[in-house]
């Protein structure tokens, strides 16, 4: 008996190692605890597999425990009042230094929104809670961190379009006034999903005739910026890396737009394009955009182009979508490029978005805004939200740090 449970323990301990390793580039740091938080995101999206096969739970659904296990319920504290606000029907919560503004000497701002493939994440779990007081703290800054609403209940543009009200309102005079907000010193950013609607936020409002006040400056961390091309370098190069494997990206993709599973298999295939959303292709051909260095020993191949003969599995609904740019804001011309604010972009190697990012920095600079890249060799996707014990990491810091202090330089 006790022979057989020593063999039971072993072959458990040997079992839970191979589950648990993989092999992780050496520009890595803390590699054991990367593989241990990717074992558990790897072990959630199984069970959210199993669970939506035998019909108990949507994918998502099961997902979404990532989100509540690092919810928090954000207190105000001795430096940082935080408010719980509704703009245009949106949940938002505003974070403010606790002493009053000097009326001569108005704050910076910061709109903030969370990623988590438009699927996930929320303004109240820990790390953006903790983003927030940070910046509150070291720029006396107001921050708005928007909870805006999730697929796939609520599909393609929804979320978009409750970010894009809440910041019409946040930008309005009185509204600034209220909060003590200088108008020209205000900043959106956000990271991955939240990435992608801070950067077509900031685009679309350019073209608001009704709109008066901009945003100074945009940071995007580790952005989404198109879905046209799903098979870019850094897709197939990290098709594996934790902790957004180009499975579970495309499927968030895949979600954002509809609930139709012959969508998520064509994105698989990178055959989802339409005739008419090809000719966007052009402004996400990477062989044009990134430099020969993020290439590697990749050739460059057009996705396959569906051809519109009744076999298609695109509703014209669904093609508009994928050719949005306020989906895919890599997809407007040159010419709604100039006029867009400093740009702060923090792309990851070990990401299958590093390449979205990367191009939509060499666009920006042709266009001429200024534009600040920051490049972690050893970075993965998601890591600067990571600074939260058991699952806090070194890199992360480093990150958040350099990220405040270029908002300190630049807003």
């Amino acid at each position: 008996m006790k022979w057989g449970s020593i063999i039971l323990f072993v072959s458990v301990c040997s079992f839970s190692a191979y589950y648990i390793y993989e092999p992780l580039p050496e520009q890595m740091e803390q590699k054991w605890k990367i593989m241990l938080t990717d074992s558990f995101f790897r072990t959630l999206s199984h069970v959210a597999d199993f669970c939506e096969l035998v019909g108990l739970q949507h994918y998502m659904g099961v997902m979404y425990l990532i989100t509540l296990i690092e919810k928090v319920v954000p207190l105000s504290d001795e430096q940082v009042l935080v408010i719980e606000e509704s703009f245009e029907g949106v949940d938002v919560l505003v974070y403010q230094p606790q002493h009053k503004a000097d009326a001569s000497d108005l704050r910076r701002a910061v709109v903030y929104l969370h990623g988590g493939g438009w699927c996930l994440g929320s303004a109240r779990m820990s790390p953006y809670d903790l983003l927030a007081r940070k910046i509150v703290k070291e720029l006396n800054a107001v921050v708005l961190s928007v909870d805006y609403r999730l697929a796939p209940p609520h599909h393609f543009p929804e979320p978009y379009e409750d970010v894009y009200r809440v910041v019409k309102r946040f930008l309005q005079k009185e509204i600034l006034a209220q909060y003590s907000v200088h108008p020209g010193r205000i900043a959106v950013s956000g990271d991955s999903a939240g990435g992608n609607l801070a950067a077509a936020v900031t685009q679309q409002l350019l073209n608001d005739p009704e709109q008066q006040v901009y945003f100074k400056a945009q940071g995007l961390l580790y952005p989404v910026m198109q879905a046209l091309d799903l098979k870019t370098p850094s897709y197939q190069q990290n098709q594996d890396m934790p902790l957004l494997p180009r499975t579970l990206m495309v499927r968030f993709w895949s979600q954002y737009f509809t609930s139709d599973k012959k969508l998520f298999k064509e994105m698989m295939a990178n055959t989802h394009n339409s005739p008419e959303s090809s000719t966007l292709l052009k402004f996400v051909n990477w062989s044009a955009f990134l430099p020969e260095r993020y290439q590697n020993q990749y050739n460059y191949s057009a996705p396959v182009v569906m051809q519109a003969d009744g076999k298609a599995v695109h509703k014209r609904g669904q093609w508009r979508s994928i050719a949005d740019p306020r989906a895919s804001p890599l997809l407007v011309p040159d010419s709604a490029l100039h006029a867009l604010p400093k740009t702060y972009v923090l792309t990851c190697e070990f990401d299958v978005l590093r390449d979205d990012g990367v191009m939509y920095v060499t666009r920006l600079r042709t266009a001429g805004v200024d534009v600040t890249h920051q490049h972690y060799e050893g970075g993965f996707h998601g890591a600067m939200m990571f600074t939260v014990w058991p699952t806090d990491f070194l890199i992360a810091h480093l990150m958040t740090d350099n990220f405040v202090s270029w908002l300190q330089l630049n807003l």
